[in-house]
């Protein structure tokens, strides 16, 4: 049994490169989204990622907030990039593992979606500690941004439709190298 976990847990050099491409994958194509306001493929990476590598999935996740700061800075914005993306893991984490079809399509689009619904509201903490807001400050903060986050969960929900056709992908590129 304890074997067992210890090789689950355990990082090959396939799972280093793979992750590191991973999340230099979802650097880029957050540059290329970013025209669109918050509208990007971030949550349809995570939750495939998270669907096919479960714990595993945290890698390729922190590889791309690393390159966040060391591209866009490390600066008080990204102190909440520690956290918030790792909320939606374990949203992602809670489906089931042998789901699939349209259960998988639906579980996958509405992890990605709340997450979007609720990035203020997960970012708002953080900004409240950083900015010495009281509660009322924050929830001000909160609902100042409720239409970013509206378009944040809609633009999340209707790039969601990705996810399973990325979760194939991963599974079969899987297969290739293991």
């Amino acid at each position: 049994m304890k074997d067992s976990i210890v090789n689950k847990a355990k990082i090959t050099i396939i799972d280093m490169t793979v992750f590191s491409m991973l999340g230099a994958l979802m650097y880029t194509s957050k540059l290329l989204t970013d025209i669109l306001p918050n509208v990007h493929l971030i949550g349809v990476f995570i939750v495939a990622e998270t669907v096919v590598y479960r714990q595993k999935a945290l890698y390729p996740l922190y590889v791309f907030v690393f390159l966040t700061g060391l591209f866009n800075g490390f600066a008080l914005w990204w102190i909440p990039y520690l956290y918030i993306w790792t909320v939606l893991w374990a949203f992602a984490m809670l489906i089931p593992k042998n789901a699939e079809g349209k259960k998988l399509m639906i579980l996958s689009m509405i992890a990605c979606s709340l997450h979007g619904f609720l990035y203020g509201t997960l970012y708002a903490p953080a900004q409240a500690i950083i900015f010495h807001l009281d509660f009322k400050g924050m929830i001000t903060w909160i609902i100042a941004g409720l239409p970013y986050d509206c378009i944040h969960g809609v633009g999340n929900l209707v790039c969601g439709i990705l996810i399973v056709p990325l979760i194939s992908l991963l599974r079969k590129s899987e297969k290739l190298y293991r």
